[in-house]
């Protein structure tokens, strides 16, 4: 019971080897895969379907302006009209044309106003296209040829400048990556949620078996998906099955000290009888010596039984002050002469992580063994921390000293054989304690603890 809590704490949610950062990573990996893939794509294939646009509406000024361009009688070139697209008669505006023949005339567009272009690229009468120095940078130009009347060569070019192709691709590359990141943070966000809806029934299994452990709960309540139900009614019927074993061990408990003491008050009145013999006295004190051991061995071991079996398997929590009621109620009956005085902090009602059968046990050896050395009182004080409640027993009595403290809670420690009992109860209280991670520190009596040279167990307990 003193290892560390199943609160699904958020930082721990998300650490190392749980199942939510395993499905984030997932989620992640997909997202990023789906995206990049998308984008990638859809980036080549926009580019593709914007190059070809450029390249058929290129193509077909080229054989436009091959159509508009006719030889005069007298051997010149001359335009009909105007090519269809009015950017070609902006001033370097980026649509150019330029229509040359060999030994002749040269014609230029309205946007051509300075330079010219390479008519290399209009070297056959089939179309062909290259990237070019242009006016005003990088062009794409196609070009072709023909023959006039007289067989000479004519060079019909056209050019458009290549950034407003790369503009156009660059544009949708940032929309679209806009998109893709905005989808992204979407995608990731409703993988989250559904993370989140996923996993609340094990969310609520662990806050439901932290509830068990506490005490809180039991056995373990709420509906739970098909895949968890089998789980859930396992632990129910494992914790159902461990508190009957509990409840057989301490009953077996009671049977096996029951049927030990008979045999050995047999013995130690046949100790008794031998010690009273002058001829066995000798063997008899050894007898009698060696069945107080046993009975104190006896005593101590099945103390640790029913506390041990308690701590390692039940899930129960203690009501401090129902626990430690009926226990001063019996101190007081059992010394009359002592006072035995309880001070609670106002509405205190803190639970402990503690079997209540352990709690009390615990509680009676202290509150005995200060009624046993007290004077005149006994006060017991409470008050509450946040992850922890500190009980102290404080008795006016003759105290201890820094090295009967330091072995106080070995077996069969009496420091005054008038006093009664075995020398077993700090002792049972020490294990009883360590088996639900409770403190327990026995300290003399201070200006803030009972009256001076008194002696006081301080108990820290789980809440």
């Amino acid at each position: 019971m003193s290892g560390p809590h199943l609160h699904p704490a958020p930082g721990r949610r998300w650490q190392a080897g749980s199942l939510r950062l395993r499905f984030l990573c997932a989620i992640l990996l997909w997202v990023a895969i789906g995206i990049g893939g998308i984008w990638y794509s859809a980036t080549r294939v926009f580019a593709r379907h914007i190059e070809l646009q450029y390249h058929d509406e290129l193509y077909g000024h080229v054989r436009e302006l091959a159509d508009l361009v006719t030889e005069t009688g007298d051997g010149h070139l001359r335009l009909m009209r105007p090519l269809s697209d009015p950017r070609f008669l902006e001033p370097l505006g980026g649509f150019y044309w330029q229509v040359t023949v060999d030994k002749g005339d040269t014609l230029r567009s309205g946007s051509l106003t300075r330079g010219a272009l390479d008519d290399n690229v209009a070297h056959s009468p089939q179309v062909f296209h290259a990237v070019d120095s242009g006016p005003t940078g990088p062009a794409i130009t196609y070009g072709f040829t023909r023959l006039t009347s007289d067989r000479r060569v004519i060079h019909y070019v056209i050019a458009t400048d290549k950034r407003y192709l790369d503009q156009a691709i660059a544009g949708f590359t940032v929309e679209l990556s806009v998109w893709l990141v905005v989808l992204a943070i979407a995608l990731i966000g409703t993988g989250l949620l559904a993370i989140a809806f996923a996993l609340r029934p094990l969310d609520r299994l662990v806050l439901a078996v932290a509830a068990l452990r506490d005490g809180r709960g039991e056995p373990l309540q709420g509906r739970y998906p098909d895949e968890i139900a089998p789980l859930v009614s396992d632990l129910n019927a494992y914790v159902a099955e461990n508190r009957a074993i509990i409840e057989r061990s301490r009953v077996q408990a009671g049977n096996l000290a029951h049927s030990l003491r008979t045999p050995l008050a047999v013995i130690t009145d046949e100790a008794e009888t031998l010690a009273g013999d002058p001829q066995t006295r000798a063997q008899g004190n050894v007898l009698l010596q060696q069945a107080e051991a046993m009975a104190q061995q006896i005593d101590y071991q099945l103390a640790r039984a029913r506390s041990g079996a308690a701590a390692r398997t039940s899930g129960r929590s203690s009501p401090l002050p129902d626990v430690i009621a009926p226990v001063l109620s019996a101190m007081g009956r059992l010394h009359r002469d002592k006072l035995f005085r309880l001070q609670l902090p106002p509405d205190f009602t803190a639970k402990v992580a503690v079997d209540p059968v352990d709690l009390a046990e615990l509680l009676s050896i202290l509150l005995d063994n200060a009624g046993k050395w007290a004077r005149t009182a006994v006060t017991v004080t409470i008050d509450r921390h946040p992850a922890q409640v500190r009980l102290r027993i404080a008795d006016d009595g003759p105290g201890m000293t820094a090295e009967q403290i330091a072995t106080a809670c070995a077996i069969g420690t009496r420091f005054d054989p008038a006093m009664p009992g075995s020398g077993l109860g700090l002792a049972i209280a020490r294990d009883i304690a360590e088996g639900w991670g409770i403190t327990l520190n026995l300290t003399c009596a201070d200006a803030d603890g009972a009256q001076a040279g008194g002696l006081v167990a301080e108990l820290l307990i789980p809440a």
